[in-house]
């Protein structure tokens, strides 16, 4: 009887609003770039390949692996904390990959967050194609809608640095709550066009996906262009990517990316992309990215955030002091994860978090 009501109620669930939609698909996993409507971002003409290693990996990986008292091997616990894709690649040269699960180099994985620092990206080449004057801008300039008297003190730097004061609570549980509204709901403007100030920005780090998306919709109004469309022309056809890619979107209807997440691709694509910063934004002679947005989003000009936290990459530290190592995240512990100081790349990607610390253990293989 259950599972009649719910075959009779899921087409009504799923076409009425974000909470039904949560209680139906719950938690976010790896399979949800099939659950959304998405824009294309087509593949290049011109591929570029790592170099593919032949025989036993060249760098010493981890013998063993603890949890809960019990030792794994390193591809045990892997695949015991729902690894689905594990690379390791130093000066262009892929030294270890493994995938899980029955996933293969092919195989789509969502990016979840990790598609903060691609929208970041996109807002530096915005910036430097002259769309957008200077990130000292009002995110009013772009999003006209917005309330000035609230937001009008509220930067793009703001956003980038995750310092907006906006009220947006960054909560994964909670069917009724912001995340799940813009994460399954289907009209994002109109979502933030009703949400409110907190508190005067500048005044702390607080970590929301609101950020984001705002900055992706900037990126669309100052260019004109769906967001795909531009990561698609200025990104991944010049980094050579194997495969097309998705963007999943709030609706057909109202054709709004996810900004915050939900860039859909394979493993080696997403190095690529590490590989463009490691390279500060010059990709085979070509320069993609500007080196000074690189350099700001990957180095502390000025103590802030404490450390961990600059246009929409993560950081890593040590005595209180930033290390040069840096990194894109998502929630079920995707990673790209780049140590400038080794020519290091590490992608992991999986079907949940599991209980190893991925940063540290990247940061302990890029050393080695």
């Amino acid at each position: 009887m259950k599972k009649l009501l719910l075959l009779l109620f899921l087409p009504l669930l799923l076409g009425s609003c974000h909470v039904g939609r949560f209680f139906v698909w719950n938690f976010a996993d790896s399979k949800d770039y099939k659950k959304f409507a998405s824009q294309t971002i087509q593949k290049s003409d011109t591929p570029f390949r790592f170099h593919e290693l032949v025989g036993k990996p060249t760098i010493a990986l981890p013998t063993k692996i603890t949890l809960k008292n019990k030792a794994y091997s390193f591809e045990e616990a892997l695949d015991h904390e729902g690894t689905l894709a594990f690379l390791v690649i130093r000066n262009d040269s892929i030294l270890y990959e493994k995938y899980f699960d029955a996933y293969t180099p092919e195989s789509i994985v969502p990016s979840f967050s990790v598609a903060k620092s691609f929208t970041s990206a996109l807002v530096g080449i915005a910036i430097a194609e002259g769309y957008i004057k200077s990130v000292q801008e009002p995110i009013t300039q772009y999003l006209t809608d917005l309330d000035k008297e609230k937001f009008g003190n509220v930067t793009i730097e703001h956003a980038l640095d995750m310092r907006t004061g906006i009220l947006y609570k960054e909560q994964y549980f909670n069917p009724f709550g912001d995340v799940a509204k813009y994460y399954y709901g289907r009209n994002l403007k109109k979502y933030i066009n009703k949400q409110n100030i907190k508190s005067p920005p500048d005044q702390k780090f607080e970590y929301i996906s609101l950020n984001t998306q705002i900055l992706g919709l900037i990126v669309e109004k100052a260019t004109g262009k769906p967001l795909g469309e531009y990561l698609q022309e200025k990104i991944w056809k010049p980094l050579g990517m194997e495969h097309d890619a998705t963007w999943s979107i709030d609706s057909k209807k109202h054709n709004t990316v996810k900004a915050f997440c939900c860039l859909n691709a394979r493993a080696r694509d997403f190095a690529k992309f590490g590989r463009l910063y490691l390279k500060n934004g010059n990709w085979n002679g070509k320069q993609i990215l500007p080196e000074e947005w690189v350099r700001k989003s990957t180095t502390f000009e000025k103590p802030k955030n404490g450390y961990i936290y600059t246009y929409q990459w993560w950081h890593m530290t040590e005595n209180e002091k930033p290390l040069p190592d840096y990194y894109a995240e998502g929630i079920l512990g995707q990673f790209i994860y780049v140590n400038p100081t080794n020519n290091t790349i590490i992608v992991r990607l999986g079907k949940k978090y599991g209980n190893i610390g991925w940063a540290q253990l990247c940061k302990a293989i890029s050393r080695r």
